[in-house]
Order: C-alpha cells, then structure tokens, then sequence
C-alpha cells in the first residue's frame, strides 16, 4: 500500500509534492463529466514522470492485436480510447528560466480534488534555481452542465521579485497513448488556427476517422481588470497557442482564466465541429469561471442528494465511499447512449477505456438505486442495440443458428479482447446479461422492457448456451467444458460451478419470459419469434432438456459447490500461509504455478451464491463461504465487495468491515501498486454494494424493499440514499435505531428484518 493522502469527508487531499507519486495522483485527482474525462496533470510544465491524459467516450481507435502465437478467431484490434488534445496547459517563463516541478525546488505543495463540488484545485510556491519564488494556485473542473466546456483558472504571484512573465496557453495535439501495442500514433492533426486570445485544432482519429475539435480562449486579470494583451500567435501541426508577456509586480497576483469547448464527431457533424465549438466557448467565456463554476458545484449537489452515502465516526471509510460515487458520477451519467463504462473510466489507459461484463454484475445496481430507471435502461439498451454484434462473434466460434455470445472487451459491439483464455472461454458474461435484464425488471417493474428489447436478447443467450453445452455419456448429465469462471487463475477447466448455474438460470428465465411476453402480448410475441426465427416448441424443449440435465460439481463431505472438475485435487492452502512478498502472485509466481494452485483471484463460486443466495440457506451460504473465501486472494478489484456481501449477511462483522474498506480504498491506499494506470471504476460500484446490500442487507423481493441492517462497532452511524420506482428513501443505520424517510409524496412499503412497514410521503418510520 502507499497511504500518502490525507483523510477528510468530502476531499482528496495531497500535502506535499513528492514526484514518485504524481502518476498516480495523476489517476486519483481525475475529472471528469460523463462524455469525457482527464488525469491530473500540470496546467504548467512538468518534465517528470508523467501521463498527460484526455480521453472522450467512445472515440477509440483500433490498435492491431499484439499476441506471441496467432489462434484463429483472435479479434484484430483492441479498442482503445483515444489520447485527445490537450486543452489545459499553460507554460510559464521568467527570463529564461520556464517553471517545472521536476526541477523547481517545491514548496507547500497542495492538491485538493473537491467532491462535494467537483472541482481540482492546486497550490504551491516553487523556487527557481536562480532564488526567484512564485506562488500559484490553479482550479479546473469538467462542466457536468455545459458537457462540452472545461475551464481553469490560474493564478500566478511573484514572491520575492517583479519581472515580466511570458504566459503561453495552448493546444496540444501532441499526444500519445502509453497503452499502444505498436507505438502507433492513434491520431492526426488535421486542422488547425490561432487567434488573438484563442484558437481552435482539429483531430482526425486513424483508421475510425472521429474528429475531435478542440477550441480554447483565454483572458488574464490583473487588480480585477483584464489586461490588454498583443500576443504572439503560433500555429505548428500540432500546436497552437498565444504568448503574452506580462508585466508582474512582487506580491501582486496575475490570474489567467482559460476555457475550452471539446467537441467529438460522435455527437456532432464534421462540417460543424469549428463553428459549433467556436459558438460554445465564446459562451462560456462570456459566461465567465465564477458563474460556470457555481452552476457546477450546483449540479453536483443534486447528483449527491440521490447518491450520497454518510458514515459518521469512521472518516477513512467515508472519504473511501464518497471518493467511489464521486467518480461513478463522473465517469457515466446515462445521458449518452452509445457511452457505456470502461474499468478504468477516463482515469487511464490500461483496459483501453471499453466495456467489460463489470458493467452489468457491478455498477447496473448502483445506477438503478441512484441515477433512476433511465440511466440503467441506457446501460441496457447498449447491449440490445449490439445483439447483431454478438450474433456474429458467436459464429466467430463456431455457434451458429442466431445464438449470441457478448463480447469480453468492446466499444462497439465487435469482441476485441485478445487473450484466448478470456475471449473464449469467460463466457460467463453472457450469463451477465441475461441476470442484468432479471436485475433491472426486478427493481424497476418494468416489464414492458421484456417486451421491447428483453426477450430478444434472451432468445439469442439462451440459444448460445444450450448449443455450449454437451451431453456426457459418462455423468448422464449436460457439461459445459473448456471455460474461465471468474476465477481467472484457473483456465480451461470442465464445469465451472458458476458458469453451468448461469447457463441453467439463463435457459429457466427465458422461458419465463417468453410465457409472460406470448400472455401480455401475443402480437409482439410472433414478431419477436418471427425477427428470431424461434422455432417455439422444439428450441424451448431442448432448453428444458438441458435445463434438466446440467451437471454441477458439488463435493457432498464439505457440503460444498465445487469451483469446477477436480478443484480438490489441488494441494489445498489458505491464503494466509502465503509469505507477504509473493503478493500479489501474478507478479511473482509463474502462471503455471497459479494454474496448479488452489488460490482463487475473486469471488466464483461465491459470486453465483451472491447473484442467486434466495435459492441457498444460510448454512450452504456458510459453508461456502468458510470454504473459499479463506483460498482467496482478492487479486482481483472484483473480489472484496462480494465477499463484504456475504460477510455481513452471516455476521461477520470483523470480515465484512475488512473487505469493505479494501474495495473502498482500493485505490486511495493504492493495495495492489497499480493505481498510476488508472482507477478502478467499476469496481467502486462494489463498495456501494458492500455498503447497501451487505451492512444495509438492501434486497428486493416481491416488489418491494428488504432491509436486515447491521452497523460496525466504531461507526457511530450510516446512512444511504435509495431511488426506488420513483420514491427516494434515505436509510439511516445506528446502534440505537433504523430510520427510514420518504422524501416523495407517494408512500411506499418497506420490510425491516422481516416485518412490514408502511412509510407516509414525506414521512419518517424508526424501528428500534
């Protein structure tokens, strides 16, 4: 761990400039607003270690598969988000001597990113080689209003000498991807213009042709006034920027307001990239910082009235949790529908910023209870709009008649994920998508979604497994052979418990929707079966037969679920006979030393009891969880929430307290040594569940809201917000009482360990 920031409810705060650190800074201080996002860098120059990074959804680029030995079926390309222009620098130079941290002697050094605001904010005084001192302080947000502008302000104050700076805002289109396979350049500069006070770049995208149009304009103020300025323009392939020299007086502050408009051809015509950009920076800059600032910090109060999570007497966990929504909100509003959420978000380069099955297990929860129906309904709809998509990589592999197989990695519906033991056998992602339809409708109510977009896709997963399964002769069963679970330190292995309860569920709960859809909807029912070519009585009759018949390892002395075939013929150790400095393993054992161990990544078996623990006592719950969660290793971001889940709905309260603070602190506390490539996004969703559903015991069942609540001995109390088919509820844990509010108007039923009670609009129920 590198614990080197300091505690505080609502900011994420850095005392003190230490340069080993600042790539990772660089991912924790990220902004963002939905569309696009930006790592934390320097307004001004730094030579140091560093990844100047701004990203925008969904304008990627195709770098060519990088692989030792080519199998046939490898995607060509993984998709990676594009490196766009930079919009936020400002060089500064004083005589001939330019200010850069990496070679400033730096004082009071503060970093701050405002949650409760969202806004970055920084301050230091940096000392030159010749003894001349300045003192800076900048602000910049991302506006989550205006989707299109960011702005900075930066302030400089000469401390001990008066001299003319020279000032130099610019755009950089200079910029490349540190995650490329071949160093391939992901763009080309393709226009660009300098104006007095602003100027305008234009990007082409390589081989997707996505432009980008970035525009900035700037003012600087000095005593309040602004100061008339003569620049000199520049305009080089891939650069363009004003030089202004300034006047600066020792103790008198000089402020640069500089605004950009960031325009993507993904959401406007090409033809009208310049004119439009031009358009929407002029008014943000008549705008003004203050007034586009209030409007942010405004905006940002709404989006924390929905999602906000307080934890009093525990401020570790609070600023963890907070940090966690914090950049949820940022990274993905629902407003966008051809956006979905990348691993990492817009906080770096690793996983190329596209969409894995985290989505759909993780963060649709989050989204539901917090953002509304529709922003989880966008996340849906991705998929659905993708289904032709997923036909085609399933015949990639051989699966044909219509059956679907979503791909692993994508930004666009193609797989482009390119290692054989993920691509091709995690297939229980498909399993995913299904549980992510039965999780919206069960939270929504929404069956008219089955109808719509539902069934289609259900149709199309439910062929896909029955065609994977094969009949055994020799179990007299259907086995599902040669995947990964979740588990992704065991691969090509035979019945991966996870993967055949997904495949049984999935195959179930689409014949529960096409009765439901053929009663409420008879008409839609034979477009749908004629759209799918279903043939009704002879494909469902398979599916049952399979349904029937699958096969699940299960080891009747332990009373356990086997994670797959012959999981106990492995040498069976704890994790916690491991010596401290073989962590994590996928740094330091051979991958076939993993492969033969019994040391589990992340939640497997464990994540199909969590998805389906209503069909399982509480002591199956428990014996598998004392069985497996002690194997263990939590290498992967995926692993702690779900285990806090059941940690805390078998009362262990030391475990489930453990695993929350390592899920919520992952990367504020940097556990795994890997923050500097960026955040874990979809992960923070898990320590939302950790909070909600594991202390909360937050479940539906029968339409309605469960709680079974539980509180950590040294919290004094918890409390979250709940969106629930339109009423807001706001649950308030503590040693004394349950409270729950109803901020709606309507009233709403709710279960508290087992008993139900009926909440007024704008009422209050405390249940001691």
């Amino acid at each position: 761990m590198n614990k080197y920031l300091t505690l505080h409810p609502w900011h994420i705060i850095e005392e003190g400039f230490n340069g080993a650190n600042q790539k990772s800074s660089e991912s924790l201080f990220s902004i963002g607003n939905g569309r696009m996002g930006q790592r934390a860098s320097f307004e001004e120059s730094y030579s140091g270690e560093t990844l100047l990074g701004n990203y925008i959804g969904g304008v990627y680029y195709p770098d060519p598969t990088k692989v030792g030995y080519w199998k046939h079926g490898y995607p060509a390309y993984f998709a990676k988000l594009v490196n766009t222009t930079s919009w936020i620098g400002i060089d500064i130079q004083i005589g001939k001597e330019k200010l850069d941290l990496a070679k400033c002697k730096v004082h009071d050094f503060l970093r701050t990113l405002n949650m409760q605001e969202g806004y970055l904010e920084r301050s230091f005084i940096a000392e030159f080689p010749s003894g001349k001192q300045v003192k800076v302080h900048s602000k910049r947000f991302l506006s989550i209003v205006d989707r299109e502008i960011g702005a900075v302000r930066y302030a400089i104050t000469p401390l001990n000498f008066s001299s003319e700076i020279a000032i130099t805002p610019y755009l950089d289109s200079n910029m490349k991807n540190d995650w490329a396979n071949y160093g391939d350049r992901f763009s080309d500069p393709y226009y660009r213009e300098a104006h007095k006070g602003e100027a305008y770049l234009t990007i082409e995208t390589c081989k997707t042709n996505f432009h980008v149009c970035t525009g900035m304009k700037f003012a600087v103020v000095q005593n309040d006034k602004q100061v008339v300025i003569n620049p000199e323009l520049i305009a080089h392939e891939t650069y363009v920027a004003n030089t202004v020299k300034v006047q600066c007086l020792e103790g008198e502050e000089t402020v640069i307001y500089k605004y950009a408009a960031i325009l993507a051809s993904l959401y406007y015509a090409k033809e009208e990239l310049l004119e439009t950009c031009a358009k929407l920076l002029h008014q943000a800059f008549h705008k003004g910082f203050e007034s586009l600032l209030a409007e942010q910090a405004a905006a940002w109060i709404v989006k924390w009235e929905h999602s906000d999570v307080t934890i009093e007497g525990d401020v570790a966990a609070q600023q963890a949790i907070r940090f966690n929504i914090f950049q949820l909100n940022q990274t993905y509003t629902g407003q966008d529908p051809e956006l979905n959420i990348g691993p990492k978000g817009y906080t770096g380069e690793k996983y190329g910023g596209v969409t894995y099955w985290d989505t759909e297990a993780y963060c649709l929860p989050f989204y539901l209870a917090t953002s509304g129906e529709e922003a989880a309904k966008s996340l849906l709809l991705y998929r659905y709009k993708h289904l032709p998509k997923a036909i085609e990589n399933a015949e990639n592999i051989g699966l044909y008649g219509r059956a679907a197989l979503y791909p692993m990695v994508t930004v666009n519906g193609e797989e482009c994920h390119n290692e054989w033991e993920i691509t091709f056998e995690e297939i229980h992602r498909n399993g995913a998508m299904a549980y992510a339809i039965y999780n919206y409708v069960r939270y929504t109510g929404d069956k008219n979604y089955l109808v719509e977009y539902g069934l289609e896709v259900l149709i199309a997963l439910a062929r896909f497994w029955q065609k994977r399964a094969s009949f055994s002769t020799v179990k007299n069963k259907y086995v599902i052979l040669g995947v990964t679970g979740p588990n992704e330190y065991e691969n090509n292995v035979d019945n991966n418990w996870y993967t055949n309860i997904l495949a049984s569920w999935t195959l179930d709960y689409t014949q529960e929707v096409i009765s439901y859809v053929k009663q409420v909807n008879p008409e839609k029912f034979h477009q749908i079966a004629t759209k799918t070519k279903l043939q009704e009585n002879d494909e469902i009759l398979l599916w049952r037969k399979v349904r029937e018949n699958m096969y699940f390892p299960k080891d009747e002395k332990l009373g356990i679920f086997l994670q797959q075939d012959n999981y106990l013929d492995k040498e069976q150790r704890l994790a916690k006979e491991l010596d401290p400095s073989e962590r994590p393993l996928n740094q330091h054992w051979s991958w076939d030393r993993i492969l033969r161990s019994c040391f589990i990544k992340q939640a497997d078996v464990l994540q199909g009891i969590y998805f389906f623990e209503e069909n399982y006592d509480l002591e199956t719950i428990k014996r598998n969880f004392d069985f497996y969660e002690p194997r263990t290793v939590h290498e992967s971001s995926l692993s702690p929430c779900v285990h806090a889940i059941l940690a805390a709905k078998l009362g262990y309260e030391d475990k489930a307290y453990e695993m929350y603070l390592r899920t919520a602190r992952l990367d504020l506390d940097d556990y795994n040594h890997e923050v500097k490539e960026g955040c874990h996004i979809t992960s923070m969703a898990g320590s939302w569940l950790a909070i909600v559903q594991g202390f909360g015991g937050m479940r539906v069942r029968n339409n309605e809201l469960h709680f079974k609540p539980m509180i950590i001995p040294n919290w004094q109390f918890y409390a979250f917000k709940i969106i629930f088919r339109d009423n807001l509820l706001n649950i308030k844990v503590s040693k004394e009482c349950v409270e729950i509010a109803n901020e709606s108007t309507a009233p709403i039923g709710v279960w508290v360990y087992d008993k139900r009670y009926l909440v007024e609009g704008k009422g209050l129920v405390n249940i001691m």
